[in-house]
């Protein structure tokens, strides 16, 4: 996959990604188009949650956020599912996504100061989101999507050399952490527990 980092090939792999790659976040195309397909709201997320439009800012705050590091490391889970209409098995996939998100930042909190993680669609840290009428309860777990930020996961996936789909009956959901290049190297240097 053209990566090597022991130390979080060892974390992404604890918290279940399937395959993983890094691009320049210079290289990343932020699209409006993208941010209209949020608007739709298929999801139903959109206007909801602190981790979705439009409180995660413009898609230009959103390229000018994630642009101040300079890499990016896509992950993804690819989720069996019954058939190609098996949506509780679509949902129950995006669940154990963002809760395998949340294992990989804990894991490697304690040795990043600076980065940011993204993951699949909306927020479920709380029964109900605060959004808009007060601050989060969470701001440092709450994960915004690669979507939500005008991201096209498609071309993401394609720089990073990981597959988009992964064969009838799964689904794949993709996040990232971005940081910056001295970051990654600092952890190539970690011993693995």
């Amino acid at each position: 996959m053209g990566f090597k980092n022991e130390f979080l090939e060892e974390q992404l792999n604890a918290a279940g990604f399937f395959q993983y790659g890094v691009v320049d976040t210079m290289d990343i195309n932020f699209s409006q188009e993208v941010r209209a397909m949020c608007e739709v709201n298929t999801c139903r997320e959109h206007g909801k949650t602190w981790a979705c439009p439009p409180a995660v800012g413009t898609v230009d705050e959103c390229k000018k956020r994630i642009r101040q590091y300079e890499k990016m490391l896509i992950f993804s889970v690819k989720y069996d599912l019954e058939d190609s209409f098996d949506f509780e098995g679509m949902m129950e996939g995006a669940k154990q996504f963002k809760k395998a998100c949340r294992a990989f930042d804990k894991a490697i909190k304690p040795y990043l100061e600076h980065y940011l993680i993204l993951s699949n669609e909306g927020c479920d840290l709380c029964k109900e989101c605060t959004y808009p009428d007060a601050p989060c309860r969470f701001p440092d777990r709450v994960h915004g999507s690669l979507e939500g930020n005008g991201i096209f996961v498609n071309e993401i996936a394609k720089l990073a050399q990981v597959k988009y789909n992964n064969g009838a009956n799964t689904v794949t959901y993709f996040g990232a952490l971005v940081c910056n290049e001295k970051d990654l190297k600092e952890l190539e240097n970690l011993e693995v527990k």
